[in-house]
């Protein structure tokens, strides 16, 4: 949301909008052979030419206009929608965390490190800006102590979408020779191969698309309600959640997105999740098709019937109107909808999964 109200008013301002939109930030758009196989996705519409959802979504749900939402949205009431001093964080030293358990940490938003026997699996690292200015949806007090060297070396680096909140350009240049291989879903791969990523690296995945990655390793892109685009032009790569299958558990990461009847599918495709890691928080029910409203949540949870639940999305960007803090209490109504038990980690804290 926030990055669009920036790129529409840099489209208006014309050269400068030009020159901004020029940066190695804003990636490249898939092209020749990649963009050759997106074009045989049964998830990409040749007459418009993008991605496109399961079921019908359009971005804005609610009666305002485009300009009155982005109005409501930069100059509308400010009170408890960031926290007015620092958020309580613990600093663990990830890489002295042991090999032979299996563990995860949230760093705040959708960026978490896993440890599943033994193999290291970041998902959407943003350290250092989650917009393409700093000075613009800034982190909250205290949530940005992670950086790039706090990280292991990487077995699998997971992308779910190109976002700005979700795929951190200098994260991932600065951490490229620490990364063994990176799982997308198609046409993501065309930012980092323009960053100087090998192709040989990039595994780039439709949905339902799975691909063995090594001896008791195997992931399943599934479905995800969403929206992608690094500048104006949008939903030319594509979006999506992941089943990740290791010797000891089968663990489902569920990138952004809103409600749809791809919950139940998943959950009926993988009966034994052990864990899932939703999406909860910057809903608006002026955008309530692409992302998970709170009156979903016990309902998602119920579908995909995963032995537990971690939320993401929250405690680290304001990039909608609700409180900073009504994710956790929406975690916590969810969990006695839907008689599940959901993790509620601090930001930083080392949760076992054994």
């Amino acid at each position: 949301m926030v990055t669009a109200i920036i790129l529409s008013i840099l489209f208006i301002l014309g050269d400068a909008g030009v020159l901004f939109l020029s940066q190695a930030s804003f990636g490249h758009l898939p092209q020749g052979k990649r963009l050759e196989r997106i074009k045989q996705s049964p998830h990409y519409d040749k007459k418009s030419k993008q991605f496109v959802n399961e079921v019908q979504t359009v971005f804005s749900t609610g009666k305002k206009g485009k300009l009155e939402v982005w109005k409501d949205f930069l100059f509308g009431n400010e009170d408890l929608l960031v926290p007015d001093t620092a958020l309580k964080v613990i600093k663990t030293d990830v890489k002295s965390l042991p090999q032979d358990r299996d563990w995860i940490v949230w760093f705040g938003h959708s960026s978490y490190l896993m440890n599943l026997s033994g193999k290291k699996i970041l998902v959407d690292p943003v350290f250092y800006k989650g917009s393409p200015v700093s000075f613009i949806n800034k982190m909250f007090k205290g949530t940005d102590v992670y950086k790039p060297a706090d990280m292991p070396d990487i077995d699998y680096l997971v992308i779910s979408h190109d976002h700005w909140d979700h795929l951190d350009y200098e994260v991932v240049t600065e951490m490229k020779p620490r990364i063994k291989t990176v799982v997308t879903a198609l046409g993501v791969g065309s930012h980092l191969e323009y960053w100087g990523y090998p192709a040989d690296k990039i595994i780039e995945l439709d949905w339902w698309d799975s691909f063995d990655l090594e001896d008791g390793f195997r992931v399943t892109a599934t479905p995800a309600r969403h929206f992608s685009g690094r500048d104006l032009h949008q939903n030319k790569t594509f979006w999506a959640s992941f089943v990740f299958k290791s010797p000891k558990r089968t663990v489902w990461i569920g990138g952004d997105g809103g409600y749809g009847p791809h919950f139940a599918k998943i959950g009926k495709e993988f009966p034994d999740l052990d864990i899932a890691i939703l999406e909860n928080g910057q809903y608006n029910k002026d955008w309530a098709s692409v992302h998970t409203l709170p009156k979903y949540l016990g309902k998602i949870m119920t579908e995909l019937d995963a032995k537990r639940y971690m939320t993401v999305h929250h405690s680290k960007f304001c990039l909608s109107k609700h409180p900073y803090f009504e994710p956790l209490e929406n975690a916590k109504r969810a969990a006695k909808e839907s008689g599940k038990p959901v993790l509620i980690p601090l930001i930083g804290e080392v949760v076992y999964l054994e």
